[in-house]
């Protein structure tokens, strides 16, 4: 059976190599052409992002009459939950252990273009929701496809292209098989619990929250987002200090490497620039979800302001998501210089190398640290996540296939938590590209109703202050 996975891995991996080798020119182009049409939106107003980010936090609870079932807090919380998960702590190890140092930088670029992207998906699925008969919101790619695209025929078949796809990305993808496969590994790796153990209480835990629908995930994920990644930055802060005098060589690898091949081993082991860049791309969509197409899922319940203040909440989830917490997990990793360890190379462990740097600095507490790290966001992006495909699912199906989907989901997540980690991320390499294609295809066709709306929210307003005096009404 070992050696079925292990050549299924193989088979899989070269499949996703292949499929990512041409979608990453196109996840690229799209972060690229969405910078300018929206002005380079991530830099000249990631202020105003994090100051509607900010006032969301300090008015968490307070209750607004505006559309929408969650707050703009708790969809951008919820966004989050689905995005800061295991990527950030094993898929970044993952990236270093299988693309070298170079990794990171390609990482930092699909997170810098990915803002404007995250920002133009938010904005959409805000502009293009719709109401269910009981009144709640749906939203996301396959309805600005749905009631954004002028050819109604090729939307028709795109609409639910993307439905069919996230939702297998969805059950089989990183949201949900991964992030359960790093939660049992670290909790082995540093701790000798079972792996039997932890799933069957990860499966409960999952169970209890996805029941009470979007409203529950978004109370549960305001509530741990900010709490666990201060806590991963708090400790990872220290961790990095202890190592400050390599932080320089630290910097050299990374922008070296992001253009010239990296050996190691005397040169027997070795990546290539084009490794480095993929791996950077895949992990990258693995953490900040960027062109995906889930987060606007989440962003569309938002009770928002308008789908321009949303689009910034999103500019702000991928520079916390990606600059921030994937920078700490990269920087800790190759401070300590575990990654660079036959053992580590060999098993490409994930979480568990990220675990090791951590406890390496900061003793039992760092193993703490990740392990609980690892589970709060293993745990909000499998109850972010199920949310997402339980909306494709409607889509296609209507509500008749919620009990079943909510079944398989946790099914899934199950076997995952039990299965390789490699066959788990290639799985979810493949599975993402394939959701990905379709909410490229819209993005890059709706991208001049994302700079209309852009264009005209800010001569008319000139300022966010601008738009509350003139809604101070309705706010």
């Amino acid at each position: 059976m070992e050696g079925f996975l292990d050549n299924l891995a193989r088979w899989v991996d070269k499949t996703a190599y292949n499929i990512w080798s041409i979608l990453l020119f196109f996840l690229l182009a799209a972060g690229i052409w969405l910078t300018i049409r929206t002005r380079f939106v991530q830099f000249r107003h990631l202020g105003d992002a994090f100051r509607i980010m900010f006032a969301g936090l300090l008015h968490k609870g307070k209750k607004v009459r505006r559309e929408g079932d969650v707050s703009a807090f708790q969809a951008l919380s919820t966004a989050l939950a689905a995005t800061v998960g295991n990527g950030n702590i094993g898929g970044v190890a993952f990236a270093l252990t299988t693309g070298g140092p170079g990794a990171i930088f390609w990482l930092w670029v699909c997170g810098f273009v990915g803002m404007a992207t995250k920002y133009s998906e938010a904005l959409l699925g805000v502009k293009f929701r719709e109401h269910y008969p009981d009144g709640k919101i749906a939203g996301g790619p396959m309805y600005y496809i749905k009631n954004g695209f002028t050819n109604k025929k090729f939307a028709a078949i795109l609409a639910p292209a993307f439905a069919i796809c996230g939702a297998f990305a969805t059950l089989f993808g990183t949201g949900n098989m991964m992030q359960a496969n790093q939660m049992t590994m670290v909790f082995n790796s540093q701790f000798g619990i079972p792996k039997i153990v932890s799933a069957v209480v990860i499966t409960l835990l999952v169970s209890i929250v996805i029941i009470g629908g979007i409203k529950r995930i978004g109370a549960v994920a305001e509530r741990v987002v900010p709490v666990m990644i201060f806590l991963y930055i708090i400790v990872g802060t220290f961790v990095i200090l202890s190592n400050v005098s390599v932080l320089p060589k630290v910097f050299e690898l990374i922008f070296k490497h992001a253009f010239t091949p990296y050996a190691m081993g005397g040169g027997a082991i070795g990546y290539t620039v084009k490794t480095a860049v993929q791996m950077g791309f895949r992990r990258g969509l693995l953490t900040n979800e960027a062109g995906l197409g889930s987060a606007p899922i989440a962003h569309a319940a938002a009770q928002a302001k308008s789908p321009v203040h949303q689009g910034l909440m999103g500019v702000a989830e991928v520079f916390i998501d990606t600059i921030v917490v994937c920078s700490f997990t990269a920087l800790i990793n190759l401070s300590t210089g575990l990654w660079q360890s036959t053992k580590a190379a060999d098993a490409i462990q994930g979480t568990a190398l990220t675990a090791s740097s951590f406890a390496l600095e900061a003793g039992v507490i760092g193993s703490i640290t990740v392990a609980l790290g690892s589970f709060l966001f293993g745990y909000t992006t499998l109850i972010g996540w199920y949310y997402y495909g339980e909306q494709c699912m409607k889509f296609i199906f209507g509500y008749r296939v919620t009990q079943v989907y909510r079944a398989i989901y946790i099914g899934l997540g199950f076997i995952g938590a039990l299965i390789s980690i490699q066959l788990v991320f290639y799985i979810g390499d493949v599975a993402n590209a394939f959701m990905a294609i379709p909410n490229l295809i819209a993005l890059f066709v709706l991208s001049g109703i994302v700079a209309r709306t852009s264009r005209q929210f800010w001569k008319r307003y000139k300022t966010l202050d601008g738009f509350d005096k003139q809604h101070s009404a309705g706010s």
